[in-house]
């Protein structure tokens, strides 16, 4: 087989998979116990299709943990968490996770901490991503906790309650007319005024 056709064949592969792994995102967003061939037929694809693909249901559930995770390594790139200034780093991190949480929630309830197994906060680059944005919030004097790991932790889970945080909750005061853009905002907000009053600092600029 020439080349050129196994570049073909490998590329709608990867075509196929990304149109099962969105397919079985909402899928499974709406109904979790939705099976491979319900998954198949909103991707309009053949159940054998999604079969080469995934060997069973568990194989389809950790590629999606592995494509969050993919994702979330790509917002440590995007923010370039060791030159850009660390509180925009915080605040534009904090918003895109937010955002990342909302439209992938079947998957972020699969890991639902820091702990859970295969946690994309636990992959070992978020971990040092994280720890380097702390180091640089303490040396810049937003924080007076030294121990960028014990921020890293605590940051994780404030991210965890304030993404489960109801819409009308008065922590967030959003008015009726907020939109989606708006909530996260919100959210943000208090999580980083949370977060800096926690770790002995200020949300000063």
């Amino acid at each position: 087989m020439a080349a050129t056709e196994r570049g073909g064949l490998r590329a709608d592969a990867r075509r196929s998979s990304a149109r099962i792994l969105e397919a079985a995102q909402q899928v499974l967003a709406e109904d979790p116990t939705a099976s491979l061939e319900r998954v198949a037929e909103a991707a309009g694809l053949a159940r054998a299709t999604v079969h080469r693909r995934f060997a069973s249901r568990q194989a389809l559930l950790d590629a999606l943990v592995r494509d969050l995770t993919d994702r979330y390594l790509a917002i440590i790139k995007e923010v370039r968490v060791k030159t850009a200034p660390p509180m925009v780093v915080l605040h534009r991190a904090t918003e895109i996770s937010l955002r990342l949480k909302y439209g992938h929630p079947f998957v972020t309830s699969l890991t639902p901490t820091h702990e859970s197994p295969g946690a994309p906060a636990a992959h070992p680059e978020i971990v040092e991503g994280l720890e380097i944005l702390f180091t640089r919030l303490h040396e810049g004097g937003y924080t007076t906790t030294s121990d960028p790991a014990w921020a890293r932790v605590v940051y994780l889970a404030l991210l965890q309650e304030v993404y489960s945080l109801p819409a009308d909750s008065p922590s967030l005061g959003l008015g009726d007319d907020a939109d989606a853009d708006d909530e996260v905002e919100a959210r943000v907000g208090l999580l980083v005024t949370t977060l800096l009053g926690a770790l002995g600092g200020s949300p000063r600029r």
